[in-house]
């Protein structure tokens, strides 16, 4: 059986690719979150709550929202 790797076990590139990960995890989540807050309710496709949960799946919420989430204006 595999044991977990700790945050001291990584390489450089490794931490430093983890960060570069979740920074851009966080900045989608938060773009996801202002746009959709602005936006009015008639320009989202559903209920602009789901949307809200939606985002915090990792990566995928955020981009769904994006892709298919918005209408066009």
């Amino acid at each position: 059986m595999r044991q977990r790797r700790q945050w001291s076990d990584l390489s450089t590139g490794q931490k430093v690719g983890t960060a570069l990960l979740g920074a851009l995890q966080v900045a989608l989540f938060g773009a996801a979150q202002i746009d959709l807050w602005r936006r009015p309710a008639g320009q989202v496709r559903g209920s602009k709550w789901m949307w809200a949960a939606l985002d915090f799946v990792n990566f995928l919420g955020p981009l769904a929202y994006f892709a298919f989430g918005r209408r066009p204006s």
